[in-house]
């Protein structure tokens, strides 16, 4: 018969991670009135009407000079050029291929926009265009980079570096884009044995650290071996750490996500998210971001 874990309820105080240094953020619902100063002019999340601005999105107001916009606090991702993304392609196209990226509408990935394997950057012919789902297909993870977004708001994508293509041995873990730090590279190798891939669009992917890089696959070339258990537990205590942290809505970056895997380390791993434990190690991580900031 399986173990049951029974625990009593008990009150606990917010973790106050979101509040800035030196006053409150100005918290807005949606028809809350901002200002009604008519100097101000009307950003994104915003609208007026009666000579009053007002909030049209619940969100963080965020002023630069005079102009006024909300900040949403949960929102589809906002394409960006040069971003790093995490996403599954939903359907083969002629000459592209859509890809749920987590945004309002399908991103789209252009054959001419891909590496061949072997690395090869040329033009795309006939026999390329039949040979695509040999590549990728539907349900395929991939990591590519925003090269251009359409008039409709659509992403166009790109992977053209050997870094990007085809993610196999793994595990993806959906976060809200705003929780994700921008920072020069989102591809990091930890020193716990494996790495992350941490989108711009709020997907998350672990997998085990390779041990060479195969620069002649293109990019293409999954990699079917089994994963030994040691690092798929490994994989896992992360995956349970990234949700602890995205539960208080700490910043997801390197630094973060390696903190509280070595504050999780006297746990075990299904033990992470357990309400009680989730908020010890990520008070833990927390007080040590603090600490390295000072």
């Amino acid at each position: 018969m399986a173990a049951v874990t029974m625990r009593l309820p008990a009150a606990r105080a917010p973790l106050d991670s979101s509040a800035p240094r030196g006053g409150e953020k100005h918290l807005v619902a949606p028809g809350d009135t901002i200002t009604t100063d008519t100097g101000y002019m009307r950003g994104h999340g915003t609208y007026v009407e009666d000579d009053k601005l007002i909030a049209s999105v619940a969100g963080v107001v965020e002023r630069v000079n005079k102009l006024v916009c909300v900040r949403a606090l949960k929102a589809r991702y906002n394409g960006e050029i040069g971003d790093i993304v995490v996403g599954r392609i939903t359907e083969v196209q002629q000459k592209r291929w859509k890809v749920e990226t987590n945004s309002r509408l399908d991103s789209v990935l252009l054959l001419s926009s891909i590496n061949l394997p072997g690395g090869e950057l040329r033009r795309k012919s006939a026999e390329d265009e039949l040979a695509m789902r040999d590549y990728l297909q539907e349900g395929d993870l991939i990591s590519a980079e925003v090269q251009s977004i359409f008039s409709d708001g659509a992403v166009s994508l790109h992977t053209r570096s050997l870094k990007y293509g085809k993610l196999a041995q793994g595990v993806l873990v959906q976060v809200s884009p705003s929780l994700v730090k921008r920072q020069k590279t989102h591809f990091h190798d930890l020193p716990c044995g494996a790495s992350v891939i941490l989108g711009n669009n709020g997907f998350i992917w672990i997998y085990p650290t390779p041990e060479q890089r195969d620069d002649e696959a293109g990019g293409y070339t999954a990699n079917l071996e089994p994963v030994p258990l040691s690092d798929r537990e490994v994989i896992s205590r992360l995956r349970n750490c990234v949700v602890a942290l995205v539960t208080h809505k700490i910043m997801l970056f390197d630094t973060s996500i390696l903190y509280c895997y070595e504050a999780s380390l006297p746990h075990q791993i299904k033990d992470i998210l357990k309400p009680e434990v989730t908020e010890e190690i990520v008070l833990e991580a927390r007080q040590r971001l603090l600490d390295s900031e000072g």
